[in-house]
């Protein structure tokens, strides 16, 4: 199970006779009006630290019913809105506990809502209720090749296997964030969508909540030719203006995929992000990127999400799947095996 900011801002919770202390970690300057701060904007340094949220209703493609329409009305992103956050509600009622087991094979699901915290809002650019967070192609979708849908279908088969770990996907086995949490490109996910910054005049990190993700950005410097791809990628930073600017490539080939509940994408280890981060008020960073991947894709895609000033804290996130449920999954395969039965189904395409 992952700790959801939920869960940790109780601080503490007893289950039978098990409790959890989980302390806050901050990494950011701690305010104190008689130090200077880290990073003035008088000195033509966009000032970007703090807790920042990409939660939002928003996924990365458009859905069938807005086609052709990159925005909403408001009274149309109010039902929607509300349609979402009376589901949520519905979805924090108790269980009845004198119903019935269910039957044996039945997924009985995973986490309830109150782990959840996906964000209960559409986002907004520019005054626009967005439809997706693609915006070019203006239609909202992935533009794949030929080659590039096949290795999406293929990745996608490779999740129904279970022949050891190293096959399991990264966030299962606790390497990094699912969904591409920490990016590059940044993307909202079940919860955890909360991002860190930190600058100094040399560095800017990007501590994603989700798995304690964190990105160490030097800035003014040139794309390493290294023969090593980090799980993240390579990434170096520069500011232009009002903005900083973060090209990143040289990914891991296990990165390959990145899937979450509600967005999924492909690409290669030679795929280049640019990413551009402007503080366009004092509460919303607005997040820009563009993914060059020619292997996967028919044409360069971009996509832009607010960041939303945040008051939460990060705190530890505990990730244990890889330590033991781990075998647990694998001994359900060799058991189904044995019995000649299937484990989970094919991928058919539908999202989790």
């Amino acid at each position: 199970m992952h700790v959801s900011r939920s869960f940790v801002l109780r601080a503490t919770l007893s289950l039978g006779c098990l409790t959890v202390l989980l302390l806050p970690v901050d990494l950011s300057p701690q305010a104190d009006n008689s130090q200077t701060p880290l990073i003035q904007t008088d000195n033509d340094i966009p000032d970007l630290q703090g807790n920042w949220s990409i939660a939002t209703q928003t996924t990365l493609e458009r859905p069938d019913r807005f086609a052709g329409r990159q925005s909403l009305t408001a009274e149309e992103a109010s039902e929607i809105e509300a349609q979402v956050q009376a589901r949520s509600r519905a979805a924090d009622q108790p269980g009845d506990p004198e119903r019935d087991a269910p039957p044996s094979g039945v997924n009985v699901g995973g986490y309830n809502a109150f782990w959840m915290d996906p964000g209960d809002r559409l986002a907004v650019i520019d005054g626009e209720v967005r439809t997706s967070i693609i915006i070019d192609p203006p239609d909202g979708q992935l533009p794949y090749n030929e080659q590039g849908r096949a290795n999406h279908i293929a990745a996608m088969q490779m999740r129904e296997s279970y022949d050891g770990p190293e096959v399991r996907p990264m966030g299962e086995r606790c390497v990094v964030g699912f969904g591409s949490t920490a990016g590059p490109p940044k993307l909202p996910v079940a919860y955890n969508n909360l991002t860190q910054i930190v600058q100094t005049r040399d560095y800017v990190m990007l501590l994603a909540e989700m798995n304690h993700d964190a990105r160490i950005i030097p800035l003014e410097g040139a794309m390493p030719n290294s023969p090593t791809n980090p799980w993240l990628g390579h990434s170096v930073g520069r500011y232009e203006g009002d903005t900083l600017v973060v090209e990143t490539s040289h990914f891991h080939p296990q990165q390959t995929l990145r899937s979450s509940l509600r967005h999924r994408f492909y690409g290669s280890t030679d795929m280049h992000v640019v990413e551009r981060f402007t503080r366009v008020s004092e509460d919303v960073i607005l997040y820009q990127f563009k993914v060059t991947d020619p292997e996967n894709y028919s044409q360069p895609w971009r996509g832009e999400l607010p960041m939303n000033r945040s008051d939460d804290r990060l705190y530890e996130y505990a990730c244990h799947e890889g330590n033991y449920a781990m075998p647990g999954i694998l001994a359900g395969a060799r058991r189904a095996e044995a019995e000649g039965q299937p484990y989970a189904p094919t991928y058919s395409g539908a999202p989790f």
